[in-house]
């Protein structure tokens, strides 16, 4: 459902889309001056609200919502103050602009009808707010308060380890516990994390080793093929010896046997010295992978060193809010690679809070639920199945499904219908969105919806995995699943467009050959059906824009990836088999590569990139929604384009939205991208007649893009039009002067101008 109504927005009004879109530009407005009350002179989050208030304010303008472009051009004054220095965001600012946002929030949510009155019933409120904002700088900046005692203050460790020898009393984990209580030293200390860098390099080392040692393999067999070729003429000497013998001719016999005496000692040199060699490379892929092991153990640290403040933690924030908790932890020696200890670090700190602030009963209501006043959240990590397997339960009040079912229908993010028919596990899957939360009110740990969401987004980040349980009155489980290590992976390794690709097997639901006679088309969809479902075949080459996929014979080697409803069917030219793979980090120069998390080497030494698969989801699930997806069977040739493509390239919604409206209702083919970057990787992948791109986006801006444009050898013919609010004549002159064909400013134009001025640059809609 939801998927339908964010592929095709036809069916909305610009007024439904600019909600759609101050819904989404007023979190990231939230979070970051949340985020900027926490840690003042956050550099990111100030241009990440900057550029929310910008596209708010393009929003409104076009749906003439005059207060709420007043509102965002004061707060982005206020976030370009604040990135120069000019204006520091104190609480008693952050106060100002949250209600600004707030208010947007409000304006965006009126309809056409009771609009005027709001506005007319709430002018005095509105009025302080935009004077209070456009004001904000001459707020007094109030002497910092005295700091709270913090939950796990870093010098603190020598207290926190006093206290943690009675835990293992509690818990019954005698041998285990004293032993991790009596190494406070070590996992305190610094110089572990100081060679990350050289265990890095040792392991790329490494690998090169084993990848030199399996290059020996190619050599090894050529020696092989050459004893057998040898042996093979050994062995006719030796049948000519004896025909010779039995002919009884003593001359030829003679000289038979002079060479057979000279044959023996090479072939007893050629046997001895292949053997001599298998030896040496099974000796050298072994001290090879002996050294991959070694340094993969180096970079091994145990689970405590991640969570050693964790108990003092649950302590004092329990005691903060009048609830008496302890936290057990089993497992504390088990092994974890350093990237994924310190990356689940900040997820596992959300767990605990929100185990205490949600689940944990104070010790009265305890009491009376027949349970003892002490609350006990239990940490549990093992090893299971070649995967780093993290249990945190507790024994609070577990989670009111109920009320999770009230609050998606309440949000119409289900239908009541819909709502009631769905399973605790996909009720508790709510509380992985953004902005979910069951908390009536917020305070300093929750209540805003943010957590739950940052915790599932770092998990799949690490290839990794949540899953939620809840026992009403019983407690709350979440059980998290990750790899051992990042540096080396298991992955499928197949061929596309010539190319080799590896695939983490932990995303590889299945792998399939799909004959073509099995393959159906609906609505220019390709599918076929495996085990009952229907799932979607889509060309991994046209996926990572590498051109047309390759004509197949017979059937398609297919690799399916993804979970459910969002389960793809990839397909590839070739699958190569799965390998053990030492992961080489993408160089940073090159920022995040879409579809592609890193890099590393076969053992045959040929480059591989490992793809993204949550990444290669969304880019999937982009292409369906725009129906670019190439047909994989034989397509027919009569269709030809018939209309002129458009690519339209602008971050706000709205925006965008109104264009490709406008010139779809003229004739036009337009296809769209949400930044620079992707219109970029877009505009290189298909044949346009026309680019129309903004000026301030993420990533890159609309100059730089239409310079790249301007540069190509292939598109540098392609006519570009600038559509953006900057007006001033040095703004025009610098889009021109980057290669813009056309400048035209949104604050000025109509349905007409944009049209006339596509006109003038391509002519009509039809070839």
């Amino acid at each position: 459902m939801s998927q339908d109504q964010h592929g095709d927005l036809s069916a909305f009004s610009m007024l439904d889309l600019f909600r759609m879109e101050a819904d989404s530009q007023t979190q990231i407005l939230t979070d970051g001056l949340l985020a900027m009350e926490r840690h003042a002179g956050d550099a990111a989050a100030v241009e990440a609200m900057m550029r929310a208030a910008h596209s708010i304010k393009g929003a409104a303008a076009i749906v003439g919502l005059q207060v709420v472009v007043q509102l965002a051009h004061g707060m982005e004054d206020s976030f370009v103050a604040a990135q120069h220095g000019r204006l520091k965001l104190t609480p008693e600012r952050v106060d100002v602009l949250l209600s600004g946002v707030d208010l947007i929030v409000q304006l965006s949510r009126l309809d056409d009808a009771g609009a005027e009155a709001w506005l007319a019933a709430n002018a005095a409120q509105i009025d302080q707010t935009l004077n209070a904002i456009a004001g904000i700088a001459d707020l007094p900046e109030l002497p910092a308060l005295p700091s709270a005692p913090a939950p796990m203050p870093a010098p603190a460790a020598a207290p926190a380890e006093a206290a943690e020898p009675q835990a293992p009393v509690a818990s019954g984990l005698a041998g285990e516990e004293p032993e991790s209580a009596g190494v406070p030293a070590p996992r305190a200390g610094a110089p572990a994390k100081a060679p990350a860098q050289n265990f890095d390099k040792l392991l790329s080392l490494a690998s090169e080793s084993r990848i030199n040692a399996h290059q020996m393999h190619p050599f090894i067999g050529a020696l092989q093929r050459f004893k057998r070729n040898q042996s093979s003429l050994f062995s006719a000497i030796e049948h000519l010896h004896e025909a010779i013998a039995r002919s009884g001719d003593a001359g030829l016999m003679e000289k038979s046997l002079l060479a057979l005496q000279k044959t023996q000692p090479l072939k007893q040199f050629m046997l001895e010295h292949i053997a001599d060699i298998e030896t040496y490379e099974r000796r050298l892929l072994a001290v090879s992978q002996g050294l991959v092991d070694e340094v993969l153990a180096l970079r091994m640290r145990p689970f405590r060193d991640g969570i050693h403040a964790f108990p003092r933690m649950v302590r004092d924030l329990a005691r903060s809010l009048g609830k008496e908790v302890r936290l057990e932890i089993d497992g504390e020696d088990t092994l974890v690679d350093r990237d994924i200890l310190a990356k689940i670090e900040s997820p596992l700190n959300h767990m605990l809070r929100n185990a205490i602030d949600h689940g944990m009963e104070g010790p009265y209501e305890r009491i009376d639920a027949g349970k003892e006043a002490l609350g006990t959240i239990r940490m549990e990590a093992r090893h299971r199945a070649g995967m780093l397997s993290i249990e945190i339960s507790d024994d609070g009040r577990g989670v009111d499904l109920e009320k999770i079912r009230q609050s998606v229908i309440e949000r119409k993010m289900a239908s009541p219908a819909m709502a009631a028919a769905l399973s605790p596990g996909e009720l508790l899957e709510f509380l992985f969105l953004p902005a979910f939360s069951l908390k009536a009110t917020a305070n300093q740990l929750s209540g805003r919806g943010v957590g739950l969401d940052i915790v599932h987004e770092t998990i799949r980040q690490q290839n990794g995995t949540v899953r939620l349980e809840s026992e009403p009155g019983r407690g709350f489980r979440a059980l998290i699943t990750l790899p051992l290590t990042q540096s080396i992976v298991r992955a499928l390794v197949v061929d596309v467009h010539g190319e080799a690709y590896a695939i983490p097997i932990v995303k590889v639901e299945s792998v399939v050959r799909v004959p073509q006679a099995a393959i159906h088309t609906l609505e220019n969809k390709q599918f076929f059906e495996l085990k009952g479902e229907h799932l979607g075949l889509v060309s991994a080459a046209q996926v990572l824009e590498l051109g047309e996929a390759a004509n197949q014979a017979d059937d398609l080697p297919v690799v399916v990836i993804g979970r459910g409803k969002q389960s793809y069917a990839l397909v590839v030219d070739a699958i190569r088999g799965e390998q053990s793979l030492a992961v080489q980090a993408i160089d940073p120069i090159f920022g995040k590569m879409r579809d592609i998390s890193a890099a590393a080497l076969l053992d045959d030494g040929e480059p591989v990139l490992i793809l993204d698969v949550p990444d290669l989801l969304l880019s999937i699930d982009k292409l369906l929604h725009e129906g670019g997806l190439h047909q994989l069977t034989q397509a027919d040739h009569a269709q030809q384009r018939r209309a002129k493509r458009i690519l339209v390239v602008d971050d706000s919604l709205t925006v965008r939205e109104m264009e490709r409206k406008l010139l779809l209702a003229r004739g036009f083919e337009v296809d769209v991208a949400i930044d620079g970057i992707d219109g970029w990787n877009v505009v290189r992948s298909g044949e346009y007649d026309l680019v129309i791109t903004d000026v301030d986006m993420p990533r890159m801006d609309g100059i730089e893009l239409v310079s790249l444009i301007k540069k190509d050898l292939h598109l540098h013919k392609l006519p570009v039009m600038i559509v953006s609010y900057k007006d001033r004549p040095e703004d025009r002159a610098r889009g021109l002067s980057a290669g813009a064909d056309y400048y035209l400013t949104k604050g000025s134009f109509h349905d007409e101008t944009l049209l006339d001025a596509v006109a003038d640059l391509i002519g009509d809609a039809r070839l």
